[in-house]
Formats: structure tokens, sequence, C-alpha cells
């Protein structure tokens, strides 16, 4: 008697691989189809977004500026409103499409890290120390650029603080605990200085700039401020993404990582440096927003699922999309600018708490 079973056997292995290797490419390709489209839905938002506010630009409008600066043709249109576009509309645009990207990538980086869903890029205390180096300078009265400087440099501080205070006191033992609960406490002390900033500030003029800062804003946005968020995001992002494999290697916990291994303390240190980079320098820039960094992984997360190797670029594109649909939003909702953190309060807070509602019945958290 002839046996088949190996041959049986053989062919049900074949079966399932060719269905498993189906199955990776359907997925692929619909994650494929969400990047595009999402990358798409940004291009018509950054298009809509020059109409919107003051200074508005319209399509037309729009492509006839760019179309006789590239051909150097005569200028037949308002010279204000050229002004306008090129010195205050494009700068801020693009600030809200970097600031965004930077937020939700640092956020998904730190909650990749940490292995906390709750975790936020503020919670090394960058937040709380870029906040108070602006505080400082706008006591001090310097111009804007020495407050970007002073909010970059304290908040780079302030990470730094965390991290060899927390190499110190963890000696090996419980590192990923320690630090969270060292950036716990450097975020109060330096909150408490924002504080006494707040107090001292003469309330006709130094309190209300503090105070507006600290609430966030792009209205202030002009060329040379992209330049100084330009080179930051490239050094934060550049890392993160050659390096985001890690981030699924992380997931699976600290022994299983270093036996496949990854130096997770050194890999943490880039991690915490490039996140650290892309917050600092984007709250040096605009102030304070906050629920990006937590509420954008977790929508990413929720239509692409937990790999890193495309949770981190729908992130970034989530994120470009968000800030800037809410910046449109903080230009055209009233006469007066609304600020961009009441905003992101009340669209974050409750999109938040739905997300949670869902995590509880498909676990994707």
């Amino acid at each position: 008697m002839i046996n088949i079973e190996p041959v049986g056997r053989l062919r049900l292995g074949k079966g399932l691989f060719r269905n498993h290797l189906s199955s990776e490419q359907n997925n692929n390709l619909k994650d494929n189809i969400i990047i595009y489209s999402l990358v798409i839905l940004l291009i018509i938002l950054f298009l809509l977004s020059f109409s919107i506010g003051n200074y508005a630009v319209s399509l037309p409008e729009l492509i006839k500026i760019f179309i006789g600066k590239l051909l150097n043709l005569q200028v037949t249109w308002d010279v204000t409103m050229e002004t306008a576009l090129f010195n205050i509309r494009i700068p801020r645009i693009f600030a809200a499409i970097l600031i965004g990207a930077a937020l939700a990538t640092s956020g998904a980086a730190y909650q990749g890290m940490f292995k906390n869903p709750m975790v936020s890029p503020d919670i090394l205390g960058v937040s709380a120390g870029s906040g108070f180096g602006a505080a400082i300078a706008i006591l001090l009265s310097w111009n804007i650029v020495g407050i970007q400087l002073s909010s970059l440099l304290v908040g780079l501080t302030a990470v730094s603080l965390t991290y060899f205070i927390s190499k110190f006191l963890s000696k090996g033992n419980n590192t990923v605990l320690i630090l969270i609960l060292t950036g716990m406490v450097i975020s109060t002390i330096f909150s408490s200085f924002i504080s006494i900033a707040k107090y001292v500030a003469d309330p006709e003029t130094k309190l209300p700039a503090i105070t507006f800062w600290l609430m966030g804003s792009l209205s202030s946005i002009r060329n040379k401020d992209l330049i100084i968020l330009i080179f930051p995001f490239i050094l934060g992002i550049v890392p993160l993404f050659l390096i985001r494999w890690r981030l699924n290697i992380l997931s699976f916990g600290e022994e299983e990582a270093q036996a496949m291994g990854i130096d997770t303390n050194k890999t943490r240190i880039v991690i915490i440096i490039c996140s650290t980079l892309l917050t600092a320098s984007s709250m040096s820039i605009c102030g304070e927003i906050g629920w990006i960094g937590l509420i954008i992984p977790h929508i990413a997360r929720f239509i692409v699922g937990s790999n890193y190797k495309k949770l981190l670029p729908v992130s970034m594109l989530i994120g470009s999309i968000f800030l800037l649909l809410v910046d449109d939003i903080a230009r055209g909702i009233l006469i007066k600018e609304v600020p961009l953190s009441i905003l992101t309060s009340l669209i974050g807070a409750p999109l938040f708490f739905y997300l949670l509602l869902k995590s509880n019945r498909d676990n994707f958290i």
C-alpha cells in the first residue's frame, strides 16, 4: 500500500502558506491604501487652509501667485496678499504639519518604549521645562527668538535631569518605573516654577503673554521659525523611523528584547533624545499643545494595528492632519483666534473617551 499521507501534509502546508501569504499581502495592500488616503487628505486640507481666516487666499489666486512667481510673470495680483501668503500663511501651515507630526510621532515612540498606552511626550518633564523656559524669557522681555531658544534649552534640561536622576536611583532595578516617577517629580517642580513666574509677572503685560503662550498658538509663526523647527525635526524623525522595528521588539519585554540582541538601554536613550528633541523644539515654537501625543497614536493603532513599521508613519500623517485641522478651526471659528490647547482638549478628550470604550470591547490598546 502506498502511503500518501506525507503528500497530503505537504499540500496542506503549501495551502496554509499560500493563505498566510495572501492574507499578509491583503493587509499590506490595506495599509498602503490607508497611508495613500491620508496623504491625499493632508494635501486637500493643506490647500483648503489657505482660504480660512484672515488674509484668506482662494485656490485660483493661490495657483496664479505660485505660477507667476515660478515663471517670473508680471504681477497681476494684490501685493499685500502675496506678502501675507509667503510671510504668514505658508510658514504657519507648514509649522502645523511639522509640529503635529512631531508630537504624534514622539507620543507613539514613548508609548512603545514604555509599553504603556497612557504615556504622552510630556511624561519626562519636557512640557513643564519648556513652559518654564518660555516664562522666564517673557519675564526678561526677550524677543521671540530668545523665548524659543530658552524654551528649547530648558525643556531639554528637564529631560536630562529626569534621565540622570532616574539612572542614579534605579541602579538597574525597575528602570522604566523609576524613569516615569522621576519624570513626574521633575514635571511637578517645573510646573511650580511656572506658577511662581506667573505670580511675580506684571498682570498687565507679562502675565497675559505667559498665559497665552502656555495655551499654545501658531499665530506668531514666521519663516525664521521654520528654520529653528526643521533641523530638530529631521534629527528626531529620521532615527526613530530607522529603529522603529526595535519598538516592536521592546514590546515583548526587557528579557526577550535582550535575548534578540537588542541593547535596550541604548535604544531607550536614542528614543528619549529623539522624542524630546521633537517635543521641545515644537513647544518652543508654538507653546504647549496637549492631547496630540496621547490621542493620535491610539487612533493610528486602531487603524493599522500595533506594528510600528506602519504605526509610526500613520501617526505622523494623522498628527499633521489633526493639528492643521485644529488650527484652521482656531482661525475660522471666531473673529479672535482661539488658543490651540482649548480646541485640542475639547476634541481630544471626548475622542479619547470613545477609544477607551472601544478598547474594552475590541481590546486594541
